[in-house]
């Protein structure tokens, strides 16, 4: 993944890239703007909040010269349930060194601008292919009756190794094959030494990764997945967006995919991460939220709601920071409060737009080096934690901290203050702590509870006025 980012930075490739896509009169948007800003963007949020409608109306973006075209009319049937008109999918495309716009749209009865849109190959993988391969339609037909292998497609050793890459075993075969019962349904079978088994006899992981490896991703194609991590264990899921990444990389591709998993989050970097926010109620308007924490999303996705309150900052130091306050000037609110860390600081202050629409008490806080901003609380000091930490405990000799941590006062001193002159902070608990030979978490929280047992009340007393004014 990070050399996808250095080559993402350098701004020299991707000739087709879909930049943004807005939507609105479909399935409850109204026309909010998504937009694409690396080569894999992970959309994240609950079921029903719209992050299928997002793949789909990106996949009808395009036209295949050659190839399969997708058509709204397959994604957005008119029913007898549903009535589907005044629907406009915009979108901005790079197509060359030029960015465009162009948009499909149903005033009415028919769709209008398909023949317009830009050229480029599109790759939909859809929830369809998460169905076992034994309860798919026609497939319990070649299983009952006695056939024969009819024809066949082996994997070459690129798509070999690669599916051993990410299913984490060697495989000597992989090859996809039709029976002389039904030419048209495709099995995947799979040759590890002696044993030799079809699809009916794999677990849903192994088919659905063999079917993703089939595809073949062209350069500069846009490809599509619908809940990326089904069927895929932890390690399972980091490998696959790893190799997504080298794929992206060198066939300059791009990736949208939907997910509900942490581990994929993970993978990418802050702004690849979109939360599609479904709002309170009937009638209350999608938000889309760039650059979410992997914690964020799975809380706001989660219905285990013990905690009263819900403090969201910036990152782990700042959570850290923030615990050590309420432990030791507000006890009573440390066991009622859940801190997360949500990510950016501009997904804070989009945060705090949004508060208002939170049905949980929340207190979002933004690191004291960032500007006042509607819905925010800063936290003391002007600056970000790990400055007003180290500045503050530098000027009173470290204090405790030395014994907190089991380490001469002077290898306390000397290391933490060597690290304070490296040019980027966030890099000054990681260095102090390697020359302390301790672990960063415990020099961190073993300076914040210094810091906030000698800092006064009265420093604090905005910060504890903010969670206790939320608490019911």
């Amino acid at each position: 993944m990070r050399r996808l980012e250095t080559k993402w930075q350098q701004r020299s490739g991707w000739p087709k890239f879909l930049e943004w896509i807005e939507i609105a009169g479909v399935r409850g948007w109204t026309g909010q703007k998504i937009s694409f800003d690396f080569p894999i963007t992970a959309i994240v949020g609950e079921n029903g909040a719209g992050k299928t409608t997002v793949l789909q109306s990106a996949a009808c973006a395009y036209k295949a010269t050659s190839g399969r075209t997708w058509y709204p009319s397959e994604f957005f049937p008119e029913t007898a349930w549903d009535k589907v008109k005044d629907v406009r999918i915009r979108f901005g495309y790079k197509q060359g060194p030029q960015s465009q716009e162009g948009s499909i749209r149903k005033p009415s009865s028919r769709w209008l601008g398909q023949p317009q849109r830009p050229d480029r190959l599109v790759s939909y993988l859809g929830l369809d292919r998460l169905q076992p391969i034994g309860t798919r339609v026609g497939y319990a037909r070649i299983a009952k009756n006695k056939h024969q292998e009819k024809s066949t497609v082996k994997f070459d050793q690129e798509q070999l190794s690669r599916l051993s890459n990410i299913m984490g075993r060697s495989y000597d075969e992989a090859r996809i094959s039709k029976s002389n019962i039904d030419g048209t349904r495709e099995i995947p079978v799979l040759t590890r030494g002696d044993s030799v088994n079809s699809g009916f006899h794999h677990g849903a992981g192994e088919v659905t990764t063999v079917e993703f490896l089939k595809t073949a991703i062209k350069q500069n194609s846009l490809v599509l997945i619908d809940e990326i991590e089904s069927s895929l264990h932890p390690r399972m899921q980091r490998r696959l967006m790893r190799d997504l990444a080298v794929i992206a990389r060198d066939k300059e591709c791009q990736f949208i995919i939907s997910t509900h998993s942490p581990y994929i989050l993970d993978e990418l970097p802050m702004g690849a991460r979109l939360y599609v926010n479904a709002g309170g109620g009937s009638g209350s308007e999608k938000d889309v939220l760039v650059g979410v924490s992997a914690a964020f999303s799975m809380t706001k996705m989660d219905d285990e709601d013990h905690p009263e309150c819900e403090i969201f900052v910036e990152d782990n130091r700042a959570a850290t920071f923030i615990g050590e306050i309420l432990s030791r000037h507000a006890p009573e609110y440390f066991t009622r409060c859940i801190v997360i860390p949500y990510g950016t600081a501009n997904l804070g202050v989009a945060l705090g737009q949004l508060k208002a629409k939170f049905t949980k008490a929340t207190v979002i806080f933004l690191d004291g080096d960032q500007g006042q901003a509607t819905g925010c609380v800063l936290l003391p000091g002007d600056d970000a934690p790990e400055r007003v930490v180290f500045e503050e405990l530098k000027t009173k000799n470290w204090l405790n901290v030395p014994l907190r941590i089991g380490r001469g006062i002077s290898d306390v001193a000397d290391h933490c203050t060597r690290a304070m002159t490296l040019r980027d902070h966030h890099d000054w608990i990681p260095d102090a702590a390697n020359h302390l030979r301790c672990g960063g978490d415990v020099l961190w929280q073993a300076m914040c509870s210094e810091w906030a047992e000698h800092t006064p009340r009265l420093v604090l007393q905005p910060i504890l006025d903010a969670i206790g004014d939320s608490l019911p």
